[in-house]
Order: structure tokens, then C-alpha cells, then sequence
């Protein structure tokens, strides 16, 4: 009980100082070094040694040896996955690869004659494309130059089409998003196993449920707020167009998702490719298409080291954030505030389902409260496999909910980047753009516990 309370005080304060806007990083490690300072001050009898490592010799080294091995492991597994998945990302915008992607995607769409029906297949659409753009961020970006403009020709009002685009990253989907990866290490299996075998079934009835609700949420604040037929949008200013990548580059970004997937158990079982080797083979094949097209090897090596200048960004925002994140989690551990909470809802009764829940919750208010889906993912993610553990069940039956649960929290968020950038586009307030996702993400949210409860 007692470490339950001080586990209970710390995560309190971690959380209001991190809604405050405070970093985040620090934020966690501090609050995981206190809870480790405490461990070692009143129940000395309780290990803080990071896994299997051995003690420095003095208990008051060991705590911060404990960071020491944290950032050795994870930078080493899931955060090089990161790194090279943000580093490829930054690459295929640069040269300008997503662009074309997601203009071959949407050509198909202008067919369609129906606004709400376009809205609503564009954000399954949106989607799907966010497999192989692992950014929410970035893919809302592109969504708002290519599809916004279309969907806004086409009769949709401009605060409709800003809030599905805000949606378009709803599911943190596919072997390249980080968040992803690391639900897989900690189910213990491959990232394309875990995405083909359990993220994307699940999704496709998410998927749906959200769609449908899109529909008829748009067409009823259309009506509410008045909304009428919006006129022809203005050409580009001189100097405006950006230079345009060749059809072919479409093919790029989705390039290492296939690899992953085709050499992995479920098809090509004798050949291997992890995320990291497909990252950097998609980078080179990127390269040599690059110098074929552009014919200047300087310019082309030039390009290049933007994947590794993403590497670098990827470490300062969300590896750190993942060391820090495993820090806190561990420490919560440690303290023994976890068993406490686990022997807590077995005595109510609630089972591994309702823990799972739970579970979930706290994952998807967090990342509204914080609008940084990331963040909650890797703040609770840890303790995922030692919960189900206790209860003999499966680790992935809770760690999917909780890691799809993380980017829907961040589309209700008002403080999220992403509903803050296409608030902006749809002249609106941020708070406007969440009532319009509330209902569809509640929806979807719904609809992913359901399927999870009764096929995990």
C-alpha cells in the first residue's frame, strides 16, 4: 500500500507537470529516479538493478547506473527502429516521395461526385497511407496541400475536411511507426507479425465504425454550423509551385513496409529483413533513383544526409522520451505500486478484460490531457507484459488496445500539433475540430474494445 501511495503521488505530479508544458523527458526521469531514490532508502531489501545488470558497488551509484542500462538497451532495440523509421520518413519528404504517394492515392477519389461518401473513404484512405508515413504530423501535412483542397472543391466545408484529416492518423499503424515497434517487442513477436496478425484485423473494423460516423458527424454540423458550397480556391502565387517528383517515387515510401513483411513468418520464413535493414535498403534504392533521375551524384549525396539528420531529431524527441518513459515505468515497478494495483482489481473482480481496459483508458487521457500520443504510449507500455503476466493471459491482448489507444486520445486532444495545424486550415478553433472528432472517436474507440475483447 504504501509504495502504491507513493507511486500514486509521484505519477500525480509527473502528470500536472507535463500537462503544464512542462519537457516531458525530464519530467519522467526525475520522477523515476525519485521512485528508485525511495525504493532504496526505505525498502532496501527490494533490487534496483536494471534487469540482469550487476551493481556498481554502492546502491547510490546503481540508481543512476539504472539510466545508464536503460538508454544502453533501448537504444540499442526499439530506438534504432525509431531513428532509422524518422530518418527514412524525412528522406521521402525531402525528395519529395510522399507527395507522389499520396497524389496517386487520391486521384481515384475525384471521380467520386458524392463530398461526405469522399470524405469518409479519404479517411480510410488517410488511414492506410499512414503505414507508410509513420508521421501524424507529416501526413497531415501532405493530406492538407493534396486532399483538402479537393474535398473542399467538392462541397465539403473547410472545418469537415480539417477534422478528418485530423483523424487520418487515428490507428498508429504498420511495422514503421515507433510506437508500433515497441508494442511488438513487448508482445514478444516481429513487427510485421504483430501488425499483420493482430493490428490490421482489429483495424479494419475500426476503420469502418469511424468512416460511417464521419459521414453523418460532417453532414450534421455542415447543417448545424450552415455551411455552404465552398468556391473554386485560388491558384498558387508565382513562385509558390513546388517541383514535382516522378509517379514512379510513389512506390518509395511503401518499399521497406513490403520487405518487412514479405521476408518475415508470415511468407518468406527463410529470409529475415527487420525494420532497420529495410529502412536503409528503401534509403539507397531511394538514392539510386534519385541519381537517376536528377544525374548529379553530388546533389544526390547531399539528399542522404537528411536521413540521418531525422535519425538524430527521432533520438532527441522520442527515444529520449522512451528512456525516460522506461525509467518512470520501471520505477513504478520497482516500488511496488504495479502489484498493488494488479492484487487490487483481482480482489474487485474485474479480470484481465477490465484491467485491459483500464489499462487503456489511462493511455488514451493521458494523450488527450498531454495531446502527445507517443508520450502515453511509452509512459504505461511497460508495464503491459508483467500485468498480463499476473493474470496468465497473453501480453498482446492488452498492449494492442493500449497502443491504438494512444492515437485516438491524441485526436480528441485541443492541444494536440496535429488538431492545432488543421484547425488553422479549417479557420476554426482547435476545440471546434475535437466536437467534430469526438463522436467518431469514441466510435472507433468503442469499436476496438469490442473486437479486441472478443477475438484477443
Amino acid at each position: 500500500m504504501t509504495g502504491f501511495l507513493i507511486g500514486a503521488i509521484i505519477t500525480i505530479c509527473a502528470a500536472w507537470f507535463i500537462i503544464k508544458n512542462y519537457q516531458p523527458q525530464t519530467v519522467l526521469l526525475l520522477a523515476g529516479l525519485s521512485l528508485l531514490l525511495i525504493t532504496a532508502i526505505f525498502f532496501p531489501q527490494q533490487s534496483i538493478l536494471y534487469g540482469p545488470a550487476k551493481s556498481t558497488g554502492w546502491i547510490g551509484w546503481d540508481i543512476f547506473a539504472f539510466v545508464k542500462e536503460s538508454l544502453a538497451t533501448q537504444v540499442a532495440g526499439i530506438g534504432l527502429i525509431i531513428m532509422a523509421a524518422g530518418g527514412f520518413a524525412d528522406y521521402m519528404d525531402h525528395i519529395k516521395a510522399s507527395n507522389a504517394m499520396v497524389d496517386t492515392c487520391i486521384k481515384p477519389l475525384q471521380m467520386i461526385k458524392a463530398p461526405y461518401v469522399i470524405l469518409a473513404i479519404g479517411y480510410i484512405l488517410s488511414q492506410l497511407l499512414h503505414v507508410a508515413i509513420s508521421s501524424a504530423a507529416g501526413l497531415a501535412m501532405l493530406l492538407l496541400v493534396t486532399f483538402f483542397p479537393v474535398l473542399v472543391r467538392l462541397g465539403v466545408s473547410k472545418a469537415a475536411a480539417a477534422s478528418m484529416i485530423g483523424m487520418s492518423a487515428f490507428m498508429d499503424l504498420g511495422p514503421a511507426v515507433g510506437t508500433a515497434n515497441l508494442a511488438a517487442k513487448h508482445a514478444g513477436m516481429e513487427a510485421a507479425v504483430y501488425f499483420a496478425h493482430y493490428q490490421l484485423p482489429l483495424a479494419m473494423g475500426v476503420m469502418a465504425t469511424v468512416a460511417v460516423l464521419i459521414f453523418f458527424t460532417a453532414r450534421y454540423f455542415d447543417a448545424k454550423d450552415g455551411a455552404v458550397m465552398a468556391a473554386q480556391p485560388p491558384e498558387p502565387a508565382v513562385g509558390q509551385e513546388t517541383a514535382r517528383a516522378p509517379a514512379f517515387y510513389a512506390l518509395l515510401p511503401v518499399f521497406p513496409v513490403v520487405l518487412v513483411i514479405v521476408f518475415s513468418p508470415l511468407l518468406v520464413s527463410a529470409i529475415k529483413i527487420d525494420v532497420v535493414t529495410a529502412m536503409i535498403i528503401g534509403t539507397l534504392l531511394a538514392f539510386a533513383c534519385e541519381l537517376l533521375v536528377k544525374r548529379d551524384f553530388k546533389v544526390a549525396c547531399k539528399g542522404v544526409q537528411v536521413f540521418f539528420k531525422g535519425m538524430g531529431t527521432m533520438f532527441t524527441s522520442i527515444v529520449s522520451l522512451l528512456v525516460c518513459a522506461d525509467v518512470f515505468a520501471q520505477g513504478l515497478q520497482i516500488i511496488g505500486a504495479v502489484d498493488y494495483i494488479i492484487n487490487t482489481v483481482q480482489t474487485a473482480g474485474f479480470g484481465f478484460g477490465g484491467m485491459t481496459v483500464v489499462m487503456a483508458l489511462l493511455v488514451c487521457v493521458t494523450a488527450a490531457l498531454t495531446g502527445s500520443g507517443v508520450a502515453a504510449f511509452f509512459s504505461f507500455s511497460g508495464l503491459a507484459p508483467g500485468i498480463a503476466a499476473k493474470f496468465g493471459e497473453s501480453a498482446v491482448s492488452m498492449i494492442l488496445p493500449m497502443q491504438l489507444m494512444a492515437g485516438m486520445g491524441r485526436s480528441i486532444s485541443p492541444v494536440a500539433g496535429v488538431i492545432i495545424a488543421v484547425s488553422k486550415a479549417g479557420e476554426c478553433s482547435p476545440f471546434m475540430i475535437v466536437r467534430r472528432t469526438f463522436i467518431p472517436a469514441v466510435g472507433g474507440m468503442a469499436a476496438m474494445l469490442i473486437i479486441n475483447g472478443i477475438f484477443n
